[in-house]
């Protein structure tokens, strides 16, 4: 059962606006949000915004393998500690660079809303998501955003929650990214909704999860070098045959946007 959250902190996000689902829509297309749509890890970025630009030590040795979201728990606290407010965490978010061809690759979509469904599944923030977004202009693209509920307390404190809870072994305890793709296919299964191959955009370990769960009519991207392609590769090594999506790395979107224009020219 999936948990909505009123307010800022919307921990699933649905709309009818620009990007509602048509009958055309013949492929899901998923993103993750940092270092994939932006160019930085937003939880870091946002330590920018404390007078000293860094994390004490004693904040930083907390952080155990796996038990990530526990450990921004205890540094937004910190970052209230030291007068960080909304405003300043929203205005971090918004300037936070998109990666290299990524504004390419959403003026493509915006074209081509009646061929891609498109969601995202970030272990980042819904606040700091939807503020980011709404920054680039990219908002409207996205049909569902899955990621961690976060709000602003009575004391003006940012807090942060774990997405749900799951059995994966591969991945942190608050978000299995695979148990998200795979529910929301079956949701919109039942909503008469099947599409013909997925996309799936990512960079970290947690995308590779997801992607174990793709056909090989599917196509996974890879960030460049970055943990989901190292272990993709390391999969193909040791274990041949293995990973069943078709594999295009890479370091701009535009690549991205070229692989998917390829494939309308395709199907047209």
């Amino acid at each position: 059962m999936k948990r909505c959250f009123e307010g800022i902190g919307l921990q699933c996000f649905l709309k009818d606006g620009p990007m509602a689902a048509t009958q055309s829509q013949k492929y899901l297309l998923v993103f993750d949000f940092d270092e994939t749509i932006v160019n930085e890890n937003s939880d870091d970025s946002v330590v920018q915004a404390t007078p000293e630009k860094k994390l004490p030590e004693s904040i930083r040795q907390t952080f155990r393998e796996g038990f990530y979201n526990e450990y921004m728990q205890r540094v937004l606290k910190y970052l209230g500690d030291q007068g960080v407010k909304m405003s300043d965490f929203k205005a971090v978010y918004e300037k936070i660079p998109l990666s290299p061809g990524m504004q390419k690759l959403f003026q493509f979509l915006s074209k081509h809303q009646n061929h891609f469904e498109i969601i995202l599944i970030s272990d980042a923030n819904m606040f700091g998501i939807e503020c980011s977004l709404k920054a680039a202009g990219a908002h409207s693209l996205f049909r569902k955003i899955f990621s961690n509920p976060s709000s602003f307390d009575k004391t003006g404190y940012f807090v942060l929650g774990p997405y749900h809870s799951h059995n994966c072994p591969r991945c942190p305890l608050n978000m299995c990214k695979q148990k998200i793709l795979v529910e929301y296919l079956e949701e919109r299964a039942q909503e008469g909704r099947q599409f013909e191959r997925i996309f799936y955009v990512g960079d970290g370990a947690n995308d590779f999860c997801p992607s174990m769960a793709m056909k090989s009519s599917d196509v996974a991207f890879p960030r460049k070098g970055y943990p989901m392609h190292r272990l993709i590769q390391d999969m193909e090594k040791n274990q041949p045959g293995t990973y069943r999506a078709t594999i295009v790395p890479w370091e701009s979107a535009i690549e991205v946007c070229s692989h998917l224009q390829e494939v309308l020219k395709e199907a047209s």
